[in-house]
């Protein structure tokens, strides 16, 4: 059976209507006097698993293409090349020729992942076997990189063709591309071009030959008009093949925007697992002041490691009401909605300290529904042990016995509790499922405190707090907190420094860290193996312009094209004074919105939304990885079974139904040009069933 049979439209098996309902049945009537051949493809359809076969050699490409499938929750069976003992391909490992299940042919894969065209050795008896699976099931292939040749449906390069760096250059998606799998991008394409000494990204554009369909293309003779192609979809000898014919890795924007559609294209667009973009930035201490960087000291006054200072510092930063009223304005005008993690007692605190009155507070609280709110504990106390601040750096102290002294359940619920009411009794909308602690802490902090404060689990409990965030470098994977019900909700910090409020102060304090000792820095670049050394400081009067900010906003926007959901965090001296954070948060809108069509919107999700997403994942993971979820499409109808309790993500074309008792319903909701929710059976269902549109 070719992939042209495999794609024609038709209706569900004759065992699926027999259990059917009214409703059910009179649709599929009506769609078989529309298409009269629907009925009998259904019939002789293939079961075909909803495994995706990753055949590894090692490369960046097909890493890359794996960690897209294992990120969106897609499950996947990898075949190491290298390894000696792998399994063999032939027609019993692919397929079997009648399903237990169904009765039918099982095909096990749904789509093919290879190096290449020819992983195998074209005349190989795998590369035969691969093939020939291919055109009875109609299994699409994706040849992660290759170069352009006729054996993949290009001209050689020397044939009006080209090959090199592509570094900095645009390419285009092709109306082909916008109308099949890169139905959301926006149309252009920049490869990134991060370090002008280093080449990135290579590769070969070639002319179409019969049979290949371009998705993605570069210009290679401005002044003819010509373009060739870098990705297309290559249909010969009853197989399609979706080719791509440059270098990368899964940590480049390039590939990271193409991704969604080379798993769309591999898998038909039906697919277990979903992905979305995903930005929120928190905005910590608001109604705090924050100390201030001092650049003679390279330290911050008040902090316990800042040798010099008098302990208490000086002209903190706090934000203004004009402060306030630019951030409500800038909102409005960007489209997006920032969460204000506040301290009331802080609030409080000034105002007692500034004579009774805080324009700041009375403009946040004027504009309190412009904002999302997260509770931050009243004064932002240090929550875990009580900290030994007579060493640098400080211990948790310790009683007689040599017990380690915590910071009591009654303090740490106080704190939560009395920060919870204070927003309410100004009409501030805050949910307390949610909760921030200062600096983390309460939860285990190395190598100090390598464990959660006991006491954290049961205030967090007394308080209704499910989702308490944490801190994405230290613990980037979510966690329960002790024996409570309360999980983490791991945040990125932001490289825009909590402790500045100027560019030239966060350019000052950015040299001391990343710089060495020969250059006047602290040298920690030196000694850190995770960290680079700049090669020179950057000046001061244009360094966050040119080099912070974009390099910032590049990092940021890798966390959202990486269905990444976890929060960034800054805090409220980010929106002070020369209110650094908006020429981050600018960067990365616009070039989303310039990457990106309409249809696939940047989603703002709350902390708990993140928790509930983060926790869904653990539990998908966890369950495909035991070999639990069992899932297939025959012809129009998906079938997929998960234990109990597991949410199942899947995604799916536009005019898909789900089936209920009686009759469907739309499934999921749209994005990128697909359908896609996190779904379980229906009342009195053991599976999730869909029935997929016919044309």
């Amino acid at each position: 059976m070719d992939s042209d049979r495999i794609r024609t439209p038709r209706t569900a098996p004759r065992t699926a209507l027999r259990t059917g309902r009214i409703a059910t049945l009179a649709a599929a009537a009506l769609l078989a006097t529309v298409v009269p051949s629907a009925q009998a493809v259904a019939e002789t359809a293939p079961r075909v698993d909803l495994t995706v076969l990753v055949v590894d050699d090692g490369g960046s490409a097909v890493g890359a293409i794996t960690a897209e499938l294992r990120g969106s929750g897609v499950p996947y069976r990898r075949i190491d090349l290298n390894d000696p003992n792998r399994p063999v391909l032939d027609a019993a490992f692919l397929s079997d020729p009648s399903d237990s299940a169904t009765g039918r042919p099982r095909a096990k894969y749904q789509g093919v992942v290879l190096p290449h065209e020819s992983a195998f050795g074209p005349d190989s008896a795998e590369q035969t076997a691969l093939h020939a699976y291919e055109r009875t099931f109609g299994i699409p292939q994706v040849d992660a990189s290759t170069w352009s040749h006729p054996g993949v449906g290009l001209d050689y390069t020397d044939q009006g063709g080209w090959s090199g760096v592509l570094d900095g250059t645009t390419a285009g998606v092709t109306a082909a591309g916008q109308a099949g799998p890169f139905r959301y991008l926006a149309g252009a394409l920049a490869f990134e071009d991060n370090d002008p000494t280093i080449s990135e990204s290579y590769g070969y554009a070639g002319r179409p030959r019969a049979g290949y369909t371009s998705y993605l293309d570069v210009p290679v003779d401005s002044a003819a008009g010509g373009r060739a192609s870098l990705v297309g979809e290559y249909a010969a000898d009853g197989r399609r093949e979706l080719v791509v014919t440059f270098a990368y890795n899964q940590y480049q924007r390039q590939f990271r925007a193409l991704a969604r559609g080379i798993v769309d294209w591999l898998t038909q667009g039906v697919h277990l697992g979903q992905s979305r973009n995903y930005l929120s930035v928190h905005v910590d201490d608001v109604f705090a002041p924050d100390a201030r960087w001092d650049p003679a000291l390279n330290c911050t006054p008040g902090d316990f490691d800042c040798a010099g200072d008098d302990g208490e510092g000086a002209n903190p930063i706090r934000m203004t009401a004009a402060d306030a009223q630019y951030a409500a304005a800038w909102q409005k005008s960007s489209g997006f909605t920032l969460d204000m993690v506040y301290n009331g007692g802080q609030g409080e605190q000034w105002k007692t300290e500034h004579g009774g009155t805080d324009p700041l507070t009375d403009r946040l609280v004027a504009d309190r529904a412009q904002y999302r709110w997260i509770n931050h504990t009243y004064t932002h106390p240090f929550l875990g042990c009580v900290q030994d601040n007579t060493v640098v750096p400080w211990r948790c102290a310790t009683d007689a016995a040599g017990n380690t002294l915590w910071v009591s359940r009654s303090e740490l619920s106080g704190q939560i509790r009395n920060n919870h009411n204070w927003a309410v009794g100004k009409g501030i909308p805050v949910d307390r499922s949610e909760l921030v602690t200062g600096e983390h802490s309460g939860l285990r902090t190395l190598p100090q405190q390598p464990v959660d404060n006991p006491n954290l689990a049961g205030a967090l409990a007394d308080n209704g707090v499910k989702w308490t965030a944490s801190d994405d470098s230290r613990e980037p994977a979510q966690r329960a907190v002790g024996a409570g019900a309360a999980k983490t909700v791991p945040r990125h910090p932001m490289n825009v420094y909590y402790n500045v409020g100027t560019a030239a102060e966060m350019t000052d304090e950015y040299n001391w860290i990343y710089t060495s000792r020969a250059d006047g820095g602290s040298g920690v670049c030196e000694s850190d193996p995770a960290s680079t050394c700049l090669p020179a400081p950057l000046p001061t009067a244009t360094g966050y312009a040119d080099r912070i900010v974009p390099q910032e906003a590049r990092t940021a926007l890798s966390h959202v094209l990486g269905n990444d959901p976890r929060p960034h965090y800054v805090h409220q001296s980010n929106l002070a004074e020369e209110r650094l954070l908006y020429p981050v948060l600018d960067r990365v809108l616009a070039d989303y919105r310039a990457l990106f069509a309409a249809n696939t919107p940047l989603v703002n999700p709350a902390q708990k939304d993140v928790g509930t997403e983060l926790d869904r994942r653990a539990a998908w993971d966890q369950a495909v990885a035991a070999g639990k979820v069992t899932a297939y499409r025959v012809g129009t109808t998906v079938t997929v079974k998960a234990p109990s309790g597991v949410t199942v993500p899947l995604t799916a074309p536009e005019g898909t139904r789900k089936r209920l008792l009686l009759g469907t319903t739309a499934f999921g909701t749209p994005y990128a040009g697909t359908r896609s929710a996190w779904t379980t059976p229906e009342l009195l269902q053991t599976t999730v069933t869909l029935t997929l549109p016919t044309a």
